[in-house]
């Protein structure tokens, strides 16, 4: 009969296994080659533009399905091709002198990310606009070539709901709700 310190003994490296083979993996964003695009619909016409990302770094494991880290946009950053406009957005809707930067911070995922090709997931986490952070949840397409991974989402952003101001005047009538369109795409470290 085997003694407790033998069963313990053997019992520890088969414990242990699991967690060496833990992925944890980190997404290094590069601003360069990332979009973050938007439609903000109206009476008569469509705004589009884009804001630029500042920096972007998400860990996680697949085999926790852990996730962690930030996106960060520069919210003066906003750029709909009309100069006047931008500026009523930076500091009528955004207020960007006093909230310069708009963030997301995942905190979990759903689904399954696979080691390469493409994977869908279902990211939540916490999105902070003009200040206030929101619960958020995020359909990704996620495509992982190698040592680059692209991740794309369209999301709504409800702005007004949120507690920013509406811009619509007189006749011109702004949605309450802007689309996005973001991509990111950059690096991925393994690391056991």
């Amino acid at each position: 009969m085997k003694s407790y310190a033998q069963v313990l003994f053997l019992a520890i490296p088969l414990a242990i296994v699991p967690a060496a083979f833990a992925q944890h993996e980190t997404f290094t964003v590069n601003p360069d080659t990332s979009q973050v695009a938007f439609t903000l619909g109206g009476s008569g016409h469509h705004v589009q533009g884009t804001f630029h990302l500042q920096s972007g770094s998400i860990a996680f494991d697949p085999s926790a399905q852990k996730i962690s880290g930030s996106v960060i946009v520069s919210a003066g950053s906003g750029n709909s091709g009309e100069p006047s406009r931008d500026k009523k957005m930076n500091t009528d809707v955004l207020d960007t002198g006093h909230f310069a930067e708009v963030t997301f911070a995942p905190s979990s995922y759903q689904g399954t990310i696979a080691t390469s090709g493409d994977s869908t997931i279902q990211v939540s986490g916490i999105f902070t606009l003009h200040g206030t952070p929101h619960d958020l949840t995020v359909p990704m397409q996620v495509h992982i070539d190698g040592a680059n991974l692209t991740a794309k989402s369209h999301f709504t952003v409800p702005y007004v709901k949120w507690g920013l101001k509406d811009p619509s005047i007189f006749i011109l009538k702004v949605a309450k709700e802007v689309d996005i369109d973001l991509t990111l795409s950059g690096s991925l470290t393994r690391g056991s």
